[in-house]
């Protein structure tokens, strides 16, 4: 791990919060704020996106609601804004189904909030800051109750450009799946197996084969093997080394077919290569018997490591793919990467419409090539043949 990154997450988890409160008034304890993992952006479609959590870890004895949150730049600028609604949609307990009342931290609990800022390229924040306004949220008082506000110290941005992959498939189109929003999605499940929470997805995307229709197979698209992504050649990234794989794990035949899988099995078959820096390249859901590749072996970026499948969770033929802090499939913290080049053909604004109606076009045709870029939420590319 960089030590930056790893001063950095430090410096996040000793964040110290204190009312907002005149000098001569009492103060209180109220919320921990803490950034575990240092932000790092990324550019995608011309802009630069950075996905990153703040943790709030009620140490009141009373429940608390969290009001408003404000994300600052070390500049001073308001980066973000979210109250309301707006802040509801990225306020969730750590663990799902722990807190019975919605938006309510109960005393001694703990709550994430899933931020993501974009902005223009040389235009991003060194450091940021966040400003949380909120309330005790006894039963019976919380109209009236006063309103509270704390800060947390400054959170220093990673200054390291995300890793520049080459592409992990051939051809197209594929639809590049992720949705930030998605309350159960790769963005928002934290997993602690290892002795530390993480989420090994923050920026995973799961890659799915369509037709110029935008369907998902050839016939009856419940037959796992009719499906376009189903056995396509599934590529290395970069030159790296095979650190870690599975090859026998069963997919069922039929999509509706596949049931549940213990927590280890989700990822099916899958492959893990070191690319140094303390970066790893994941792929999962790979068809069984059909991984090339050994631990221990040098593969050179293009070589074929294995084939598209349905083993693991899932409810599509799909290849699944995402870089993180460790060599680990579940106790690791997912990192942001781009792909040095691929032609964007359009997108799906409806996740819904996948694989039952085609994609809506690119409107701008002239910048569809894009370079040293991660692939927007839900788009439709090609990746060079």
């Amino acid at each position: 791990m960089r030590w930056h990154r790893l001063l950095a997450g430090l410096a996040g988890l000793a964040l110290c919060a204190l009312a907002f409160t005149p000098a001569t008034a009492e103060e209180r304890e109220s919320f921990d704020l803490s950034v575990p993992l240092a932000p790092t952006a990324v550019a995608t479609d011309g802009r630069m996106r950075m996905f990153y959590e703040l943790h709030l870890r009620n140490f009141s004895r009373q429940p608390l609601a969290p009001l408003r949150i404000e994300v600052l730049g070390d500049d001073g600028e308001r980066r973000a804004d979210h109250a309301g609604e707006a802040l509801a949609a990225r306020l969730a307990p750590a663990v799902p189904g722990t807190d019975a009342r919605e938006g309510v931290i109960a005393a001694g609990g703990h709550g994430v909030v899933y931020l993501e800022l974009s902005f223009a390229p040389g235009k991003g924040p060194a450091a940021l800051r966040h400003r949380v306004a909120y309330r005790v949220a006894d039963d019976g008082a919380d109209d009236g109750a006063e309103v509270a506000r704390i800060a947390g110290g400054d959170i220093v941005v990673d200054p390291d450009p995300a890793v520049v992959l080459g592409p992990p498939l051939r051809g197209g189109p594929w639809a590049a799946v992720f949705d930030a929003g998605w309350a159960r999605g790769h963005r928002r499940v934290f997993y602690a197996v290892e002795g530390r929470a993480t989420i090994p997805g923050r920026f995973a995307i799961d890659f799915v084969k369509l037709d110029d229709g935008g369907r998902l197979a050839d016939g009856d698209a419940d037959v796992v093997r009719n499906a376009y992504a189903h056995g396509e050649d599934v590529l290395a990234v970069a030159d790296a080394e095979v650190v870690a794989l599975r090859n026998d794990y069963p997919e069922a035949e039929r999509v509706s077919l596949n049931g549940r899988h213990p927590l280890s099995k989700g990822s099916g078959n899958y492959v893990v290569l070191s690319l140094g820096d303390g970066r790893h390249a994941v792929y999962e859901h790979l068809r069984p018997g059909s991984v090339r590749v050994a631990p221990g072996q040098r593969v050179r970026r293009g070589d074929v490591i294995g084939e598209v499948g349905f083993s693991g969770s899932g409810n599509w033929p799909h290849l699944h793919f995402h870089v993180a802090d460790a060599p680990s499939l579940l106790g690791a913290e997912g990192l942001p990467f781009a792909f040095d080049g691929f032609t964007v053909l359009g997108a799906y604004a409806d996740f819904d419409g996948l694989g039952q109606r085609p994609w809506t076009p690119r409107a701008d045709l002239g910048s569809a090539t894009r370079r040293r870029e991660r692939p927007a939420d839900n788009s439709v590319l090609r990746f060079p043949d």
